[in-house]
């Protein structure tokens, strides 16, 4: 399962964030996302459990947690929408 986790410290490392779902599961992977130009955390991130037991067991136990001083905000990632507006050369 991906698990969506938002309203992170922007001090929060991605080895803090394996280690807080660890405590549930198996983690795949610990993501948090980076803005490319101020080299800085966006404030949320991604967590992959490939046992969904567990990962929902972590979400109901997370969400609402505080984690370096926030409540952070901690639930199942909804898959990305295909939009109908792509930027690309298409024509008109």
């Amino acid at each position: 399962m991906n698990i969506f986790v938002a309203q992170l410290s922007y001090q929060t490392k991605e080895d803090q964030l394996r280690n807080l779902f660890e405590a549930y599961g198996e983690v795949s992977s610990a993501k948090i996302i980076f803005d490319k130009f101020e080299n800085r955390s966006k404030g949320f991130g991604f967590v992959e459990m490939p046992n969904d037991n567990e990962a929902q067991q972590a979400i109901n136990a997370l969400n609402e947690s505080d984690l370096d001083g926030r409540n952070i905000v901690v639930k199942q990632a909804r898959p990305r929408e295909e939009s109908g507006n792509s930027r690309g050369g298409g024509r008109r």
